[in-house]
């Protein structure tokens, strides 16, 4: 179980950033994801662009009444913009806790069938302690697992399972909310039901992992994927649909004491997770968690188009981001009507088969 000395602020600090209408913006892109975001507007991944578009997204003003917390990239934890000001000190005066991408990406496990671990368990702790001194509150790290024949192996999930709770684990002795991610990626032609199956049986690992390790969770947050059609599937199903079938995972398999639910985008476009996101706060029945967002392309890609790299057009892409966060605030309470505006409403478009951050 979580140290008492850090018990009772890991419990505060996850409520807080689940607290209702807000949820996560995911801005934990590495330096080679960044560069291939950059790459689409024609924009140089420098150093000093990385920062100027950081400092673009924190210091729009009024992000903090949608978002309760921002995911860092380690560079961006420690850096300033161009204002001077660190990444840190912006995002307070929003109320705006940081968090931090602790993992270190993904290698193959051998004799699987191209399924992964991830690593980062090593040096881990010492890390956390540094990110809480630099102001850190909480962290997220993410495990892949992918639906086919016989796919999720049941050594991928004890793996990965185990990966997780490891992590949590640490992050809680050094008083960072882990957020816990195992995502069943969307890849594939399967149909709604088997993403249902497979989500729950890897959930239902993972809990029992996190059992088993003592994981206080209280404080902690699950990051997990809406159950859908796989991205090849001829298969549609309708926002409704997915909030069922999402909803009743949930309800077999997270236990009620995990205070949040940050639903990952999973490549679908602003407005398909803004709705479908909505469809989950609307659906009846026992939801005992805050089902809000942690969305990284799902809230930055119409800003990221509007920017273009181009400093006259901050204020139109700090607009841009603010829509969307009012969007998804708004539908992480079930009172999402649409009509934001958005660069991108085809269904699908920021899928990316086999996406890594």
């Amino acid at each position: 179980m979580a140290t008492s000395k850090y018990a009772a602020e890991l419990v505060e600090n996850a409520a807080k950033l689940s607290a209702p209408g807000k949820g996560l913006l995911a801005a934990d892109e590495s330096t080679g994801t960044i560069a291939k975001r950059f790459q689409s507007i024609g924009v140089e991944n420098s150093e000093a662009n990385r920062a100027a578009y950081r400092e673009l997204l924190f210091t729009t003003k009024g992000i903090g009444e949608h978002v309760s917390g921002a995911i860092l990239f380690e560079e961006t934890l420690y850096q300033k913009g161009p204002s001077g000001k660190t990444m840190v000190e912006m995002l307070a005066a929003e109320n705006i806790i940081p968090g931090i991408k602790v993992d270190k990406g993904t290698v193959v496990i051998l004799g699987t069938d191209g399924e992964t671990a991830t690593q980062g368990l090593d040096g881990l702790g010492a890390r956390c302690a540094e990110y809480y001194k630099a102001g850190a509150r909480f962290a997220k790290w993410r495990a892949v697992l992918k639906i086919g024949a016989g796919l999720p192996s049941e050594l991928s999930m004890i793996e990965n399972a185990h990966g997780l709770a490891r992590y949590a684990s640490i992050c809680q002795e050094n008083g960072l909310v882990p957020i816990v991610e195992p995502e069943v990626l969307m890849d594939g032609p399967h149909d709604i039901e088997t993403c249902a199956a497979a989500t729950e049986r890897v959930l239902a690992t993972v809990y029992k992992a996190l059992a088993d390790h003592k994981v206080l969770l209280e404080g902690t947050l699950l990051k997990p994927n809406m159950i859908t059609p796989g991205s090849d599937s001829k298969q549609t199903a309708t926002p409704e649909e997915i909030a069922k079938y999402t909803v009743r995972t949930l309800q077999r398999r997270v236990p009620p004491a995990v205070p949040g639910i940050t639903f990952l985008s999973g490549g679908q476009s602003e407005e398909e997770a803004s709705v479908n996101l909505d469809a989950l706060n609307k659906f009846p029945g026992k939801k005992p968690w805050s089902l809000t967002f942690s969305f990284g392309r799902a809230l930055q890609q119409s800003c990221l188009k509007t920017w273009l790299g181009k400093p006259e057009n901050v204020g139109k892409a700090q607009a841009a981001l603010m829509h969307r966060a009012k969007a998804n605030g708004y539908a992480s309470l079930g009172k999402y009507d649409g009509g934001f505006p958005t660069l991108d409403l085809k269904k699908g478009a920021l899928f990316e088969k086999g996406y890594v951050y």
